[in-house]
């Protein structure tokens, strides 16, 4: 295979993936692995990770490095300018020649997801985060830090404020809730107070896994339930409400996309969220994330190479959906 090509990386928490397309946004190689975020696997973890999803993708597309012309690299744990040389060492190990960017991995997912590459991206999945780039490429973002910052929206949080809200309601500071029964169910506590003692105790624990639970006790139409729902949208509306601030888009009409399976949850959340964000930004347009955020990375890689890329941009997320295993 001639001519050149672009190299996006997606790295994660949990899974991380590599996608190489031609110039003409044909994808024509892919590559996965595991975790890959240096705050779960340490920097060696992330060098090895970068290395084995990216000669995975180049024997996947049949080239070699020398004709990678642009990368992009977003890494989830890349949050913070101290974490800056961690990232760039990894990388700087690769045989790379071509011109690279390096961004959070929710900046990648609000390059795939939007017309021309910019806007806000807000994240809920596990956690939640929130970051946004205007046309010049100015960047706005929260801490993505969670609690101890004060942002929420996530899953770890739905659940948490589910516990809070089944405490609540037995020390009766709060409403009767059907998540009491639901969570008893989900790990087989033999009443209300075994449930509570269990939990403090540590025989019970729930993790973000158990979110789902809350929104099928909402569709069912437990009003507490609902009301967790409806604060999480208001909690991801406050973050994308500080990018916005920050990058002067309040009188813009801009994109927002909605990235993270929580969004898949129930459309109260992406509702609320956006009934909120329009309080202060009317033109804000939301948008759901529906290709692979490594996507993204390819776009960024060919930025780098000054390629006008929303020209090429369907092309690839159809090529991707073509080439990527079902």
């Amino acid at each position: 295979m001639t001519g050149r090509y672009f190299l996006g990386v997606d790295i994660g928490a949990t899974k991380s993936h590599a996608l190489i397309a031609d110039e003409a946004g044909n994808a024509v190689g892919f590559g996965e692995y595991g975790s890959g975020s240096y705050e779960v696997v340490g920097p060696d973890g992330l060098q090895r990770a970068l290395q084995t999803i990216s000669e995975r993708a180049l024997t996947s597309a049949g080239i070699t490095w020398e004709q990678i012309a642009g990368a992009g690299f977003g890494i989830a744990g890349y949050d913070w300018p101290a974490e800056l040389e961690v990232h760039q060492r990894a990388i700087d190990a690769l045989p790379l020649s071509a011109p690279y960017g390096l961004v959070n991995d929710a900046m990648v997912g609000l390059i795939a997801g939007t017309s021309e590459g910019w806007g806000i991206g807000v994240v809920s999945g596990t956690g939640s985060n929130c970051w946004g780039r205007d046309r010049q490429g100015h960047e706005g973002r929260v801490t993505g830090c969670g609690a101890i910052f004060g942002e929420y929206g996530g899953a770890g949080d739905i659940v948490y404020r589910a516990v809070q809200s089944i405490g609540r309601a037995w020390t009766m500071r709060g409403p009767r809730t059907r998540l009491t029964e639901a969570f008893m169910a989900l790990v087989g506590a033999t009443s209300e107070l075994d449930l509570l003692e269990g939990l403090y105790l540590g025989r019970y624990t729930f993790s973000a896994k158990a979110a789902p639970v809350v929104f099928r006790v909402a569709a069912e139409g437990d009003a507490v339930a609902q009301g967790i729902i409806h604060w999480a949208g208001q909690e991801l509306a406050s973050l994308a409400a500080g990018v916005i601030r920050q990058l002067g888009f309040e009188a813009l009409d801009f994109e927002v996309v909605q990235i993270g399976s929580v969004f898949n949850g129930s459309p109260v959340l992406g509702q609320t969220m956006m009934q909120k964000i329009h309080e202060i930004a009317p033109g804000a347009r939301a948008v759901r994330l529906t290709v692979p955020p490594v996507v993204g990375g390819v776009l960024l890689g060919m930025e780098q190479a000054g390629i006008d890329y929303p020209t090429v941009r369907d092309t690839l997320i159809e090529s991707t959906a073509r080439l990527l295993p079902a």
